[in-house]
């Protein structure tokens, strides 16, 4: 069945906005005097949201603290070097275009994914954005998955989820909604390759044309126009 609903993960599949998600880890453990974590190690644990991250990286005691100085600091340096990935606003743009309806399914926090994406622009190709604290759930507890369904009054059997990571197939998978995964987050292509996903792609430009048969032109007209 040709999907009518488009769920989008946030980061890692529209757009980059790891690394100050990073500085904002690193400022955290830096006020607790505790020894920093490396940027690989951070971008492999993060998707769960800021408070189940934390804990993985510094367990449950100090957790809860650090979220409270990571949150604040976050919020005054989230723009920077905040970027959409390439093919987030044209994949948007043509399914709008053909009529679908599209929502953001995120752990991020909902306030930071909407100032996220009205900074970006692209809130105007969105019906909904769903964020982890707009309800009492987070992916991938079936709570949520059920929940965004609901809300955009459809059915997972008329719905597909586009995420970056195992985190996106299991909050598809406990609704039997179809996930298409793009390696353009913190999974690369052959790890995604070897999960149960609906499909894996390299890019976004690549899933459009094989999920969605949209002929996206990752080129911008006017590096075209100077190249001639």
């Amino acid at each position: 069945m040709i999907p009518q609903t488009v769920f989008f993960d946030l980061d890692g599949t529209l757009i980059d906005q790891f690394k100050p998600i990073y500085r904002s880890y690193l400022h955290a453990l830096e006020e607790l005097n505790l020894e920093p974590v490396d940027y690989e190690t951070v971008k492999q644990t993060v998707g769960g949201s800021v408070d189940v991250t934390m804990e993985r990286l510094i367990g449950p005691e100090l957790a809860p603290r650090a979220v409270e100085i990571f949150l604040p600091y976050f919020d005054e340096i989230m723009f920077e070097d905040l970027i959409a990935l390439p093919g987030a606003k044209e994949i948007l743009e043509a399914l709008q275009i053909q009529g679908k309806r599209l929502a953001v399914f995120t752990n991020k926090r909902g306030d930071a994914a909407r100032s996220t994406l009205d900074h970006l622009g692209l809130t105007p190709y969105l019906d909904e954005v769903f964020g982890a604290n707009d309800t009492p759930w987070r992916k991938p507890q079936p709570e949520f998955s059920r929940h965004v369904l609901e809300k955009m009054a459809t059915s997972a059997e008329e719905s597909c989820l586009v995420g970056d990571s195992p985190f996106d197939l299991q909050s598809a998978s406990v609704v039997d909604m179809p996930c298409h995964l793009v390696a353009t987050g913190t999974h690369d292509l052959e790890q995604l390759a070897q999960t149960e996903a609906t499909s894996v792609h390299k890019d976004l430009f690549v899933l459009a044309k094989e999920c969605f048969d949209l002929d996206l032109d990752p080129t911008d007209p006017e590096e075209i126009i100077a190249s001639v």
